[in-house]
């Protein structure tokens, strides 16, 4: 019995251009003389660098360690020696450089020693630990740190696993190829996350034009110990989505501002379970991945890739060619304009898409928007298109969040059916930047105001409780001097109770003046008796003359 199937609202049907890369084998990428290799290269914390310029390390080594929860580390992709740890061009779409480790390599391509985890045996926080620790990250294109994604949380459970094997976006087909020639390492790591998630149903997505992708895992579901479920899914963009995947195949949708964990699913890339099965079973770190270079070159193909090697490698390896007008990470749909070709395959880095004038050309200039709602008709989250433009164009980015500005996905259908081929996304992305940036100025603000009341309080504080010190003192002296009088049968009179005062300070003078005196002036020798005798007369005529009263001083 098939399982039935859901259909979400709008999506687009842009060409496909799978078959251009998806039938040649897989090739290993060379290894690159140089690495660079950025620490933000995951959601969440940058990774803190624990190597210095002039170590050599291995294969595998740490040379990045997880700071917090939601962090991963980074490794050495190669043996070799570190030569700088600098800013570099990273693969971003602010085109901004970003801390990176560069290693000149070796040639020995020498390995840590690494070994399988027994991760059954292991409790299930150091496990997830561990895997945070081996550079675990979602390479779907989120690069969610997994060991987060892997918490069940406070249910203790998640009850349903989506293995998202839809890959929607044009000319990508790395999950293809994955799915294909991996199948059975896929569902070893699909143990794993059942295991930690405590998940009884696991679904399988797989867009209905893989035909061979789809056989290889149907075939790899019965050799597990496990019910797994494999579907082919409509193939429409962008049904490869998370959140589009859940509702095609359970119905259900992922409330506005939740998690799909709320609603008792997670969901996971193919590419993520394929590494997590070769970091348990292998012990190996997230140091590789496999990459489509396709577009305008010779040869379009699947590489896998060193992370850290620079894109220039792989697209003079699949063939560069006259014309290019441009280099994407990711697709035609919500694909990254390159800085440069020198910037390194990261773990995000799913394509390698090369333009030109023939394949993509240039888009004509944009016109006002003419309120058609086509992009409200193709936005698959449901949202307003065309109102989001016009509040992020005036800069009302109250309004834009309340017309769920993010619960935008970025994924471009809006753009794609656009008559006046205004680049909508682009202001989406400017909005939720400008948004985060005053969210972030404003915590600050927050923060520095919490510091400047807590130190006017903690001021004030100190201040009174100096004064009651004071208080509670000259108390007791009083009472002090109040009690001798008593004890004699009179009262103490103002005049009586100032004496005492300038008495007490007397004797507190001449006690500090005895312990001053010099303890060493028994039994001296004569010569030395005579020159104190001589000092001690010419201070006391000193004395004399200051008590002395000046001429002028004397005259009326």
């Amino acid at each position: 019995m098939s399982r039935e199937l859901f259909k979400f609202k709008g999506g687009v049907h842009p060409p496909e251009h799978k078959s251009e890369s998806s039938t040649h084998p897989i090739h290993a990428a060379p290894l690159p003389r140089k690495l660079v290799i950025p620490l933000r290269q995951h959601i969440g914390q940058v990774a803190k660098p624990v190597v210095n310029v002039g170590d050599r390390v291995l294969k595998g080594q740490m040379i990045g360690a997880a700071d917090g929860y939601i962090s991963a580390a980074v490794h050495a992709s190669s043996s070799g020696v570190v030569t700088a740890i600098d800013l570099q061009p990273v693969p971003h779409i602010s085109g901004l450089p970003d801390l990176c480790i560069s290693i000149e390599t070796d040639s020995r391509d020498e390995w840590i020693d690494h070994a399988p985890l027994d991760y059954q045996a292991m409790v299930p926080a150091d496990l997830r630990m561990q895997l945070r620790d081996l550079g675990l990250a979602g390479l779907g294109g989120a690069v969610f740190p997994s060991a987060a994604k892997l918490d069940p949380g406070a249910a203790h459970s998640c009850p349903t696993l989506i293995l998202n094997g839809g890959e929607c976006e044009p000319w990508i087909t790395c999950d293809d190829v994955l799915m294909r020639h991996h199948a059975d390492e896929i569902l070893q790591g699909v143990a794993v996350m059942r295991h930690l998630l405590g998940s009884t149903g696991i679904l399988v997505g797989i867009e209905d034009n893989k035909p061979e992708a789809i056989a290889a895992m149907q075939a790899a579901a019965q050799k597990v110990d496990f019910a797994v479920e494999v579907v082919a899914v409509p193939t429409i963009y962008p049904g490869g989505g998370a959140k589009q995947m859940i509702q095609t195949l359970t119905g259900k949708q992922v409330p506005s501002g939740k998690l799909s964990t709320d609603i008792g699913i997670q969901v996971f890339n193919v590419g993520t379970a394929h590494a997590l099965a070769r970091a348990v079973h292998h012990g190996e770190p997230l140091i590789s991945r496999l990459v489509t270079v396709t577009g305008h070159v010779l040869r379009r193909q699947n590489f896998v890739v060193l992370i850290g090697t620079p894109m220039h490698t792989l697209i003079t390896l699949a063939g560069d060619r006259d014309g290019t007008t441009g280099v994407l990470m990711g697709g035609p749909m919500m694909g990254v304009p390159m800085p440069n070709l020198e910037v390194p395959v990261v773990k995000a880095t799913n394509c390698i898409l090369v333009k030109s004038n023939e394949l993509f050309p240039p888009l004509p200039r944009a016109l006002p928007c003419i309120r058609c709602t086509r992009c409200a008709d193709a936005c698959p989250a449901e949202l307003q298109p065309q109102e989001l433009f016009r509040f992020a164009k005036a800069g009302d980015f109250g309004r834009a969040q309340e017309y769920h500005l993010f619960d935008c996905i970025e994924c471009g259908c809006c753009s794609y059916v656009c008559p006046s081929h205004i680049p909508l996304v682009d202001f989406y992305r400017y909005a939720k930047s400008e948004i985060w940036a005053r969210e972030k100025e404003k915590r600050a603000a927050d923060l520095a105001r919490e510091r400047h009341e807590f130190r006017q309080f903690r001021l004030e504080r100190e201040k009174k409780e100096k004064a009651e010190k004071l208080a509670a003192k000259a108390q007791a002296k009083r009472a002090e001097l109040a009690a001798e009088p008593a004890a004699a049968g009179s009262a103490p009179s103002d005049a009586d109770a100032k004496k005492a005062l300038i008495a007490a300070a007397l004797a507190r003078a001449q006690a500090k003046k005895a312990e001053t005196m010099p303890k060493n002036i028994d039994h001296l020798p004569p010569d030395k008796q005579r020159e104190i005798e001589e000092i001690e007369a010419r201070r006391a005529k000193i004395r004399e003359m200051a008590r002395q009263p000046l001429e002028s001083e004397e005259k009326p």
